[in-house]
């Protein structure tokens, strides 16, 4: 399935509606829009304007080329800095501020659902597990430099990558399990991407980007 096929499947299932309700609204068989969301034809110009259309979205958006429904290309100045800290002056790349802006946004929608749900479990595991993977990144960047010593750490080097690697796995399947639990609300969780950008106007084009950027690192 490409770029294509799974954001115009996503894009009806987000909506409920069916295949046969969105072929007979576009004029065209239940069958053929079948090979589109499944990858196995490509679509005409046409028909790509009258999808954009019917779901309310930028053909570059339906095409994968941006994560902004809209179509907006963000720049770091679009994105909401975290006040905390003076990033607004950087040198050199633009890149990694613009990673950091991104993953701010991220977590303010992640952590605004996960005190909704108001379960302290829930967060300390999502949050250790975030944690874990900053100090995985940290630790490898630190040990990269044959000058820095390893006394600020307390496992082993040789260690470390497998054991921290088997705690993300561990809190993964705790996660889980909080959330098969019939007394963790999860009312607060049913979203689509339309409620997530009406919800949090500020931060969800960041937070698609993420989403984007992710899936695209899987995928090549």
């Amino acid at each position: 399935m490409n770029n294509f096929s799974r954001i115009i499947t996503l894009l009806r299932k987000e909506r409920g509606i069916t295949q046969k309700q969105v072929a007979m609204d576009l004029g065209i068989s239940q069958a053929l829009l079948s090979h589109y969301e499944k990858g196995l034809r490509e679509c005409g110009l046409d028909f790509l304007v009258r999808l954009c259309d019917y779901y309310n979205v930028s053909s570059d958006y339906l095409l994968g080329r941006t994560a902004d429904r809209t179509g907006t290309v963000i720049s770091v100045d679009d994105l909401p800095a975290d006040n905390s800290t003076k990033d607004s002056k950087f040198t050199g790349s633009v890149l990694p501020t613009m990673n950091k802006r991104l993953i701010f946004s991220s977590l303010n929608i992640l952590y605004d659902k996960l005190a909704q749900c108001g379960n302290k479990e829930l967060t300390t595991k999502v949050s250790d597990y975030i944690s874990m993977s900053i100090y995985k990144v940290f630790r490898i960047m630190y040990s990269s430099n044959k000058n820095n010593t390893q006394n600020l750490f307390n496992i082993k080097p040789e260690v470390f990558e497998g054991h921290t690697t088997a705690a993300q796995i561990k809190l993964c399947t705790d996660i889980n399990e909080l959330l098969r639990d019939k007394q963790v609300d999860k009312d607060c969780f049913e979203m689509t991407g339309e409620t997530i950008a009406k919800d949090y106007p500020q931060h969800s084009t960041g937070f698609f980007n993420v989403i984007k950027s992710a899936e695209d690192v899987v995928t090549k």
